[in-house]
């Protein structure tokens, strides 16, 4: 009888690991989707039943071998096990309070944020070279490990880095200022480099691959738009440019709704040459145009203050004031600025 109350007990408490978090594709089967199909949308890139059922059907329909009748079928018993209709504001006001924020490094860049980066939406930090773009993507990638009642999130991090400018060393002094073993925090970071924008987007669909296997914190790409600006070039491009940007704005945003992971991307600037510079003060502005406005939920941005101080502003926001913060590079990753 013991035994019996102790496997229910075990069964139950699977159960409940496995509400939290997205739900693995191989469920479908219980709905009659055969073993075939599901093998066919995991190759086409969908591991987790929200993946699906946030997917448009005419998505769906370009896998080799899902017809239309078997992707309407499809949707339909995602959209049993995925809840997509309205909550109230009360429910969805107490889902927000429960939403994970990673610490920075800095207090005073936390406060700015409202208590750290936060999971399950997009940051996009831009401002030029040498402001700290990629120390606080360095940063991260260590705090992300931090247990969540030091401000962590208790996950490992994926970085894809366009650059070149991902260096391992910098995350051992984080590692070091945390207390935190050197070799597990470079084990829990998987690394990336991408060398077009075709293999940046493809890159994503491996990482939700990773994503459905482990709990994964933090995604980084560093910089989101330096290989597109190579990739295309001139106004004859532009167009087909900025859709190829979209449809990876919206891939983030997917694994980021899906994953409850926070995506932390980079972004270079352009300096505005034609006559309205002459009357901005400062003449800099975030590349991507609208679609990455668009796309990004926080928009920070960066700029050089006196000897290793930074100054990163609020630029757009669904709920943080337009204010400022200092904060500082150090040798052990982003800090507060000193007196």
């Amino acid at each position: 009888m013991a035994g019996q109350m102790q496997a229910h007990e075990l069964q139950e408490a699977v159960m409940e690991e496995e509400s939290f978090g997205p739900m693995p594709i191989k469920r479908l089967e219980a709905s009659g989707i055969s073993a075939s199909d599901i093998k066919k949308l995991e190759e086409g890139g969908y591991y987790t039943i929200e993946a699906i059922a946030f997917t448009p059907k005419k998505e769906l329909i370009t896998i080799k071998g899902i017809s239309e009748a078997k992707a309407d079928k499809i949707l339909a018993e995602a959209a049993k096990l995925v809840p997509m209709g309205f909550t109230t504001a009360t429910e969805f006001h107490q889902k927000r309070s429960d939403i994970i924020q990673l610490t920075t490094g800095s207090k005073e860049l936390d406060k700015l944020l409202g208590g750290g980066v936060e999971t399950g939406s997009i940051t996009e930090i831009f401002g030029e070279f040498r402001t700290g773009k990629t120390q606080i993507a360095h940063t991260l990638a260590v705090t992300c490990q931090l247990p969540i009642d030091h401000n962590g999130g208790e996950g490992k991090c994926l970085y894809i880095d366009t650059e070149g400018t991902f260096r391992p060393e910098r995350l051992l002094a984080v590692a070091e200022r945390y207390g935190l073993s050197g070799q597990d925090v470079l084990d829990n970071v998987a690394y990336a480099r991408a060398y077009n924008s075709d293999h940046q987007t493809q890159l994503l669909i491996q990482a939700s691959a990773m994503m459905a296997e482990s709990r994964y914190a933090l995604l980084i790409v560093d910089s989101a738009t330096a290989l597109y600006r190579t990739d295309y070039s001139g106004r004859g491009e532009l167009a087909a440019r900025q859709m190829h940007l979209a449809r990876f704005l919206r891939l983030l945003l997917r694994l980021s709704d899906e994953f409850g992971i926070a995506v932390v991307l980079t972004n270079q600037v352009v300096a505005q040459v034609d006559g309205a510079a002459m009357f901005s003060a400062d003449p800099k502005k975030p590349i991507g145009g609208n679609i990455m406005a668009h796309a990004s939920t926080t928009r920070l941005y960066l700029r050089k203050g006196r000897a290793e101080t930074r100054i990163c502003k609020i630029y757009d926001s669904p709920c943080l004031p337009e204010s400022e913060a200092m904060f500082a590079i150090n040798a052990d990753g982003i800090g507060d600025a000193k007196e």
